[in-house]
C-alpha cells in the first residue's frame, strides 16, 4: 500500500484501477474518508452551499478555501488533497492565478482544481510552469452556471459535445494531471477518456471515466436535496436528528448525565469544603 498518494500515483492509475475521489471540508470528515479508502480528497468550493448555506459557489472566497484546506490538511490524509480555486481567483490574470494557487498549497493542498476549458488553458499552463499540479474541470462548470443557463446537462448536441472535447484536449495540453467531467453525456465522457492520456474523473457523466467523485454531504444524506446524478448511501441526517433528539429528551427527563458520566469529591474533601463555606 502506498504511504502517501501523489500526483504521479494518480496518473499511474489510468486504465489500471478506478480512482475514488470525494469531498471533505474539515478535519473530522477528512480523517474518516481517508480511512474509508479515498484516493483523493477534494476540498471543493461546494463548501459554500453545504458548509455555509450559500445559494451557489460564486460567493466563496480565497479565505474560505484556505480555511477549509488547512483543516483537511491537518488530518494528514494518505489521500491526495485537491483544493478548488474559487470564482475570480484565477480569471483576472495568470499572475493572480499563480499567487492564489500558491496560497492553497501553503495551506496544505497538494494540487488545485480550475473550472473551464480553452479559455483558461493559459492559466493552467502558468500554474504548471510554477510547479503547481492542476486538475481541470469541464462540462457543467458550476462557477459559470449563470452563463450556461443553470445547472444543466451538457454535451447532448454535437456542437456542445465537440466544444467539451476541445476543452478537455486544451486542458491536457496545458499540463493538467487529471480532469473532472461534470454532468456531461456518457458518450462524450467516454470519448474524452479514450483520447486523453491523463485520468478523467466523472460526476454525473457515466461509468466510462477513470474515476468518480461525489460531494460527501450528498452520499451521506446530509444534503436537503441531492442532484440526480448523486447516490445517497446512508441517511445520516436522520441518524443525527435521532441521536440529538434522544439526548435532548434525556436531559429534560434528568436521565443524562447518569453516574458513569460524572465524578464526585472524596467524602473527607467534601466535608472540609463544607466546613469552610458554612
Amino acid at each position: 500500500m502506498v504511504e502517501k498518494i501523489s500526483v504521479k500515483d494518480i496518473l499511474g492509475m489510468k486504465g489500471r484501477e478506478k480512482i475514488v475521489m470525494v469531498t471533505a471540508y474539515d478535519y473530522a470528515f477528512a480523517k474518516l474518508v481517508d480511512v474509508a479508502g479515498a484516493d483523493m480528497i477534494l476540498v471543493g468550493d461546494s463548501l459554500g452551499m453545504v458548509m455555509h448555506g450559500l445559494p451557489s459557489t460564486i460567493p466563496v472566497s480565497m479565505d474560505d478555501m484556505i480555511h477549509h484546506v488547512r483543516a483537511v490538511a491537518n488530518a494528514k490524509p494518505r489521500a491526495l488533497i485537491v483544493g478548488d480555486m474559487p470564482f475570480l481567483s484565477y480569471e483576472v490574470s495568470r499572475e493572480e492565478a499563480v499567487r492564489n494557487a500558491g496560497l492553497l498549497l501553503k495551506a496544505g493542498a497538494e494540487a488545485v482544481k480550475l473550472e473551464g476549458g480553452v479559455e483558461i488553458a493559459d492559466r493552467v499552463e502558468a500554474l504548471v510552469d510554477a510547479g503547481i499540479p492542476v486538475m481541470g474541470h469541464i462540462g457543467l462548470t458550476p462557477q459559470r452556471f449563470l452563463r450556461l443557463g443553470g445547472y444543466r446537462k451538457r454535451g447532448r448536441v454535437v456542437e456542445e459535445a465537440e466544444q467539451i472535447i476541445e476543452d478537455a484536449l486544451a486542458i491536457e495540453d496545458a499540463g493538467a494531471f487529471a480532469i473532472v467531467i461534470e454532468y456531461t453525456a456518457n458518450e462524450v465522457a467516454e470519448i474524452i477518456t479514450r483520447k486523453l492520456k491523463i485520468p478523467t474523473i466523472c460526476i454525473g457523466s457515466g461509468p466510462s471515466c477513470d474515476g468518480q467523485v461525489l460531494v460527501l454531504h450528498d452520499l451521506l444524506g446530509l444534503s436537503k436535496e441531492i442532484p440526480p446524478f448523486a447516490k445517497k448511501y446512508v441517511d445520516l441526517s436522520k441518524i443525527v436528528v435521532d441521536a440529538v433528539s434522544r439526548y435532548a429528551s434525556e436531559v429534560r427527563e434528568g436521565i443524562f448525565p447518569s453516574k458513569e458520566h460524572y465524578f464526585s469529591m472524596k467524602k473527607d474533601e467534601l466535608k472540609k469544603l463544607l466546613d469552610k463555606i458554612k
